[in-house]
């Protein structure tokens, strides 16, 4: 269930070209579905019982993908407070994130792909096509600014990154990003090492 309240920008705008809406809110929304696979919600099944419905291999083979998002997060360092994300507590948000935008971004392709032609580009942001611009949006939406107190607060109790490696964390993940944004192998941006549980 989402709140009518987050149907506005960054997340959505009915004059968004669909790419800034897909990176946006539909990210959002694939991130949430995700939430049906994380450790958590991966405890429960169609019908909300706590049961466990995935057999043993399925459960090795995730824990393993799992601990490959905790290590890469786990190493993020927050430099305004000198402290590391605990890529155990967020884990979730962070499977969530990697699986949500992953998912938005293949629908956005389906769609642009039945359209059968690009959208425009905006004012002022002529240098990026559509797909540059479904990133840029997403990493939009998680921009900000938080005081030390509580940066150093949300680091210790909370269960999302800050926003800055949500953006790195999962963006490192995705093949696509890398080839819209022609990033190199290897370099920051596009880790040999990638991630991927879903």
């Amino acid at each position: 269930m989402f709140p009518a309240a987050i149907l506005q920008p960054p997340f959505y705008s009915k004059e968004y070209p669909k790419s800034l809406n897909y990176g946006g809110i539909g990210m959002v929304i694939g991130h949430e579905i995700t939430h049906g696979f994380d450790d958590k919600g991966r405890q429960y099944d169609k019908n909300g019982i706590l049961v466990q419905w995935w057999d043993d291999e399925v459960i090795r083979r995730f824990k393993e993908r799992a601990q490959c998002i905790i290590d890469q997060y786990s190493n993020y360092t927050v430099p305004e407070v000198n402290m590391n994300v605990n890529g155990i507590q967020t884990q979730g948000e962070n499977i969530a994130d990697n699986g949500g935008i992953k998912e938005a971004y293949r629908a956005y392709k389906k769609y642009a792909n039945a359209k059968g032609h690009s959208e425009g580009r905006l004012p002022g942001l002529l240098q990026y096509n559509s797909d540059q611009l479904f990133f840029i949006n997403f990493a939009q939406v998680w921009c900000g600014i938080m005081r030390p107190e509580t940066t150093i607060n949300r680091i210790k109790i909370g269960f999302h990154s800050p926003g800055r490696f949500r953006v790195i964390g999962t963006l490192q993940n995705l093949p696509a990003f890398s080839e819209v944004f022609n990033c190199p192998v290897g370099s920051y941006m596009n880790r040999k090492d990638k991630c991927t549980v879903w």
